[in-house]
């Protein structure tokens, strides 16, 4: 059966111009209210009035296509020139130029999936600003940790069993937000600029456990990878498993495979810190129970010597003494000599027992002034009376001059109880 005509008017009817166009665009959203169309995207662009307009092509022909901005929020990938794409929308006109069209409600890559598409978008884009390099050095001791996760999933209690077993003095506070669904990524974004508000923590670590990618999908949002670039405060990433990467990974200044892995990564910071510390403070002993060594040998070397010279000292008197006693004992009387010798030897005892006296206190007061000297030299003396040492870091080099280090260095230095982390603010050679 024919089909009747749309206007039913006289054969010699002239149309304007809009009657035409609207008659032909009746038409067109009669005859197709929903196609399915797939092609490639050329001459994108988004004028200021924010929809995207742009051609739809194949080797053959090409359409007219328009997105207009209230769908594109509802887009997992940006739509750009060269990309094939599947798309479903109505077949309508543009009648200020005649143009047809199709109104897009629709549209998915062709032959890739969305959000992997746009994954390789942002990773690629993000690349390009140098969002990937920035990593910031992890605490050797951190005290604080703050955990962005959900507070009721099994990553979180993992991180904590494992944690908290082999540190228990940490202090861990959790931050809790979605991890997956709308919202989510704007939660852990806000929670990230919240952390390095209150100043609190150490360390931030990002973790939730595996899932498809869909079901990680907050972790790949562009809002996410920003707030992780712009904290002050090193972040870890732990989301998922081994084998699930995310943006926020690449973005964070460490990667761990797992939440457990997160936990034991802190851990062996810290022990690793804690053995490097025992290895120093035996070596500073070492050092020092070597130096008291040489001292003392030095010292019982000079004793060794001063007795010596005592002793021949003593023993040139005595041979002395003897050899007048005998020429006295033959030139006088027997038994007077016998008297003024014993005299004598009394006399000449108490002159060796006041002169080994004398002598004596001499290397006592030596003995205390090299004892005086050696605390003198020991390092932690000298920080136990206010003193510190500065190191640069990373290379713990001893700063002995302002122009071993520039502004903005961070420092190391170390006091009589414990080590403190510094910034350099100003130079004054």
């Amino acid at each position: 059966m024919k089909q009747a005509p749309l206007f039913s008017v006289p054969q010699s009817h002239v149309y304007t111009v809009s009657e035409l166009t609207l008659a032909i665009r009746y038409l067109l959203e009669q005859n197709f209210p929903l196609v399915w169309v797939e092609g490639e995207i050329s001459n994108a662009r988004r004028p200021p009035s924010g929809h995207f307009y742009f051609t739809l092509k194949d080797n053959r022909a090409q359409i007219k296509a328009v997105l207009f901005k209230n769908q594109l929020p509802w887009l997992k990938f940006r739509p750009e020139d060269g990309i094939k794409v599947i798309c479903q929308g109505r077949i309508s006109t543009y009648e200020p130029r005649g143009e047809y069209q199709i109104i897009i409600e629709y549209l998915e890559p062709k032959g890739y999936g969305a959000l992997q598409l746009a994954f390789e978008q942002l990773k690629k884009k993000l690349m390009d600003e140098g969002l990937f390099y920035k990593k910031r050095p992890l605490p050797c001791l951190p005290s604080h940790i703050a955990v962005v996760t959900s507070p009721v999933g099994a990553a979180i209690r993992d991180f904590l069993r494992i944690l908290l077993k082999s540190s228990p003095n940490i202090a861990v506070r959790i931050y809790p937000v979605k991890v997956q669904g709308e919202g989510a990524a704007e939660q852990i974004a806000e929670a990230i600029y919240d952390l390095n508000r209150m100043n609190w923590a150490d360390i931030i670590v990002l973790t939730r456990g595996g899932g498809s990618l869909e079901d990680l999908w907050a972790f790949n949002e562009e809002i996410v990878a920003r707030a992780i670039y712009a904290s002050k405060i090193p972040v870890i990433s732990a989301v998922g498993h081994e084998v699930d990467f995310t943006i926020s990974d690449m973005v964070a200044d460490l990667r761990a495979p797992t939440p457990s892995a997160a936990a034991e990564i802190i851990i062996k910071r810290r022990e690793d810190l804690e053995k490097k510390l025992k290895e120093w403070k035996g070596s500073l002993l070492q050092a020092l129970n070597k130096q008291r060594i040489n001292s003392y040998s030095l010292y019982l070397d000079d004793l060794s010597q001063s007795l010596l010279k005592i002793i021949a000292r003593f023993v040139a008197y005595k041979k002395t003494s003897l050899k007048n006693l005998k020429e006295r004992f033959f030139a006088t009387h027997p038994k007077r000599q016998i008297i003024n010798y014993r005299e004598a030897i009394k006399k000449d005892k108490r002159t060796l027992i006041t002169y080994f006296k004398g002598h004596l206190k001499g290397l006592n007061q030596y003995c205390q002034e090299l004892n005086h000297r050696l605390n003198a030299l020991d390092p932690l003396a000298v920080l136990k009376r206010g003193y510190a040492l500065a190191f640069t870091l990373p290379k713990r080099q001893i700063i002995r001059s302002a122009n071993q280090v520039r502004k903005g260095d961070e420092v190391l230095i170390k006091v009589a109880q414990g080590e403190i982390r510094s910034k350099v603010e100003d130079i004054k050679e």
